[in-house]
């Protein structure tokens, strides 16, 4: 196994080649904008690794681990225009460089592309890659609809926002470890191990983005801070805090949701200020470190040695210490 930096390099590389802006150039050149614009590569990255893991070539995964990247910016993409969001990884999102229409079309041919991607495996492979490809796309679907549903609803349980996440974001973490274990060849239970390591971990990374959307560093996270406060979405950190405030606090941070001030930056405040008093961001806290033990027990199970496991230890552990 190599170091992450290591498969970052070698799929930033990968990218780079393929990142070519073709006609019509109105069609690829956003394409060709939101997959150049970086990131951690965090999906990818758990192709290559997962393919070094089980004993396969990490090369023979770059194609899968594109697919993967692809898919994700596409999704990235629809999402942004959708929650009318200015930024993406510090940058004008697509839809607001070009336009609405543009951000549509060129996002769909993102998804046909990552299709296109896996058409470079044997037919065995090509059948086991789609089947899992298809069924976690149609997960992130429902769990964005779910998202979409909880901003209108006063309603909303712990358990649903977890279903949520999980299809949303955590799901697509799990298939790209699995797709990397399926091009290595690994024995279905091995995958199937991975694939609960990569749930856990991505439910973690979620819980801890919605975390830093509240209270990251803006010149690190990339993003709107207090995008999802503007937006009401039901986060862990709004749901704790409900659960734990009191009558009075209940009452401001369901007022606070119910409202779209000239100022968002004073709802922001406020907001933030409930969910520090309720304890709710230590317990967002907690979540993300009982996720993360979760996924590390589904990794002891893997039946390899020690050693091999340590580079995923490491990507979990530098997980929960994220800024960005």
């Amino acid at each position: 196994m190599q170091s992450i930096a290591f498969y970052q390099e070698e799929f930033v590389s990968y990218l780079e080649k393929r990142n070519q802006i073709k006609e019509p150039r109105n069609l690829y050149e956003p394409v060709a904008y939101i997959l150049g614009l970086g990131g951690k590569r965090l999906r990818p990255v758990l192709t290559l690794m997962a393919a070094d893991f089980f004993g396969g070539n990490h090369k023979d995964a770059l194609a899968a681990a594109m697919a993967v990247e692809v898919f994700h910016n596409f999704s990235l993409v629809h999402d942004d225009i959708m929650d009318d969001a200015p930024l993406r990884r510090g940058n004008p999102t697509v839809h607001e460089k070009w336009d609405v229409n543009t951000g549509i079309l060129s996002g769909d041919a993102m998804l046909i592309n990552s299709y296109q991607l896996f058409e470079q495996y044997d037919d065995a492979t090509f059948a086991r890659l789609v089947r899992l490809f298809s069924a976690t796309a149609i997960e992130v679907c429902e769990g964005q609809q779910y998202d979409v549903d909880f901003e209108t609803r006063d309603d909303v349980s712990i358990p649903e926002y977890l279903k949520m996440i999980e299809y949303k974001t955590a799901v697509l973490v799990a298939c790209a470890l699995k797709i990397g274990a399926i091009v290595a060849g690994a024995p279905e239970r091995q995958q199937n191990l991975i694939y609960d390591f990569g749930r856990n971990l991505g439910i973690a990374f979620q819980i801890q983005d919605d975390y830093l959307d509240a209270f990251g560093d803006p010149k690190t996270f990339g993003k709107q801070i207090g995008g999802d406060i503007i937006e009401n979405k039901k986060t862990f950190l709004y749901l704790k805090a409900l659960e734990n405030g009191n009558k009075e606090q209940q009452k401001q941070l369901l007022d606070l949701y119910s409202i779209q001030p000239n100022n968002p930056e004073g709802k922001i405040f406020a907001v933030k200020e409930v969910f520090t008093s309720t304890a709710a961001v230590q317990a967002t806290a907690e979540a993300i470190e009982a996720y993360t033990l979760k996924a590390f027990e589904a990794l002891d199970q893997i039946d390899l040695p020690k050693e091999r496991k340590a580079i995923l230890v490491e990507f979990g552990n530098n997980l929960m210490k994220r800024t960005t």
